[in-house]
């Protein structure tokens, strides 16, 4: 018997989101255990800060430039490879539960594997999982939660919000107590959303399992993506008149819009709504009308979600160690990416590389049995990224970490980052809109320093770029990409960033619905 592994995701979740990185409004108790007896990684990034990219990073330990899917709607090729599949080589059962998105969801015809195996009935896997029962933010679509709820509970699929309006566009409808955009008070009780389901399922598939069997299982809940419709009789959790306002959201606007003016022009366009540049965002919503007040309902649904995954987690933990499999159980905790909500004074996600979306949780619990020179309470501060979390699950399972894979195993401490010579990560974005709006970024991190490199596009000529100082402005708010007196940091992270990056073949495959 070796240790086994579960791998939890949530979907677009901030750093700050939880207990132990200082979060004061969610109680996530049992994921602060997991910190607690485990190692944070205080500047973890996804390779990019959209879902289908950055899950195709999680399940090939790759670079985009290396797996391809370079934005949402291009999909994960068929025969690229993938860690289940290098640990169902060494003997390990695995699964995935929950969100996938190796693949389009909006998928009418079919055309893709993940959206036919609960069309066809079956919880077969792909990609080297051997059972997939997967979920979205809703009962929308062909997934097994789907299709579960039009078979159980038809009668509740209507409270939960429509991302699509009538003209197929993503709907900005406001809803809620102050017209915040995706809100909605959604009727659906707790037993049937889908956080619940996510958990019920993990909690089935191991059941199923031998006692002496290994395992792989990512479980994956598709909170606190947006829409923010969890079950209302959730909502007392968090009252949204209790909170504060971000600390990275200015109530006079005229002072926000001089520090979104600063930065490259693509943020002042969206924040007018001259510009959507990711599909996920409302197309006609504009974000320069977002009101404090519907920032604190947005935060606190999110926070709402975050206390139903932490309750969900500790469920999945509990069954884990009534199977006897606690002490020999690597437990490892993230997100793919992370979400503005209110910061700068917008929402949702895109093109823009800061800590809102860049800087996200993660942590990793070993095995109580693994022992031997992990310090159970080690914060790591030098920067790991997403695609190091397969090569982690090699070295758990005590397998070589192919060649194919461009990270590493995470370091369990800063005197094993140092060592290994984890100094940097990074980050990109390229981005083609049905207008034909291009824009290109590429982001390093490194040291005190965040730089971002726009390369040519539709609204960039590829002479813009960000430089924060993470030390002197956390917050982010001061770009002195032109200021003379940082020129000679800037011109060596430009020369380190283009170093460090795997430069895509983008484009090279067809554009799809995400």
């Amino acid at each position: 018997m070796g240790r086994r592994i579960l791998f939890i995701t949530t979907d677009q979740m901030r750093y700050d989101a939880i207990g132990a990185n200082g979060g004061r409004i969610a109680r996530t108790p049992n994921i602060d255990a997991l910190a607690r007896d485990g190692i944070t990684y205080d500047r973890a990034q996804p390779q990019n800060v959209v879902c289908m990219p950055s899950r195709a990073t999680m399940v090939t330990g790759q670079d985009v430039g290396t797996h391809g899917v370079w934005m949402n709607g291009v999909p994960l090729p068929i025969d690229a490879p993938s860690v289940a599949a290098v640990l169902g080589g060494a003997g390990y059962r695995t699964a995935l539960v929950g969100k996938s998105h190796f693949e389009p969801l909006l998928d009418p015809f079919l055309r893709f594997e993940e959206n036919q195996f609960a069309f066809d009935g079956t919880t077969r896997g792909h990609r080297g999982f051997d059972h997939m029962e997967l979920a979205t933010h809703g009962p929308a679509g062909f997934t097994h939660y789907a299709m579960w709820m039009r078979a159980h509970h038809a009668g509740s699929m209507g409270g939960f919000f429509q991302v699509l309006d009538q003209d197929l566009e993503v709907s900005g409808l406001g809803g809620g107590d102050t017209g915040a955009p995706q809100v909605k008070r959604n009727p659906v009780p707790r037993d049937q959303y889908h956080t619940d389901w996510v958990a019920d399922r993990t909690i089935a598939w191991l059941d199923g399992l031998d006692a002496d069997d290994d395992w792989f299982c990512w479980m994956s809940f598709p909170d606190p993506h947006h829409p923010w419709d969890p079950p209302e009789s959730e909502l007392h959790r968090v009252d949204w008149r209790d909170l504060d306002l971000p600390a990275a959201y200015r109530t006079d606007a005229a002072e926000r819009e001089a520090i979104i003016d600063a930065k490259p022009r693509h943020w002042r366009l969206w924040y007018d709504g001259e510009l959507v540049s990711n599909y996920e965002a409302p197309t006609r919503w504009v974000p320069a009308t977002l009101t404090p007040d519907q920032i604190r309902e947005v935060n606190a649904i999110a926070h709402v979600e975050n206390e139903l995954i932490d309750e969900a987690i500790g469920r999945v933990l509990a069954a884990i160690t009534a199977r006897g499999w606690g002490d020999d159980l690597d437990v490892v905790f993230t997100t793919d990416h992370g979400e503005f909500q209110g910061d700068y004074g917008l929402l949702f996600k895109g093109p823009y590389h800061v800590d809102s979306l860049m800087r996200i949780p993660l942590i990793w619990r070993p095995a109580p049995s693994a022992g031997g020179g992990v310090d159970a309470r080690a914060r790591v501060s030098r920067p790991v990224g997403l695609r190091d979390l397969a090569p982690t699950f090699c070295a758990i399972a005590g397998v070589d970490v192919p060649e194919w894979m461009d990270g590493r195993p995470l370091p369990i401490d800063d005197a094993d980052a140092a060592a290994r010579a984890f100094e940097r990560v990074t980050t990109e974005w390229d981005s083609r809109q049905p207008d034909g709006t291009e824009i290109h970024l590429r982001t390093i991190v490194r040291d005190r320093w965040v730089l971002t490199e726009y390369r040519p596009g539709t609204v960039h000529d590829g002479t813009e770029g960000e430089l924060y100082d993470l030390e002197d402005d956390p917050l982010q708010f001061v770009n002195l990409w032109d200021d003379p007196a940082r020129r000679a940091v800037r011109d060596e992270l430009v020369d380190d960033l283009r170093a460090s990056i795997v430069e895509p073949e983008v484009w090279r495959r067809a554009q799809a619905p995400v």
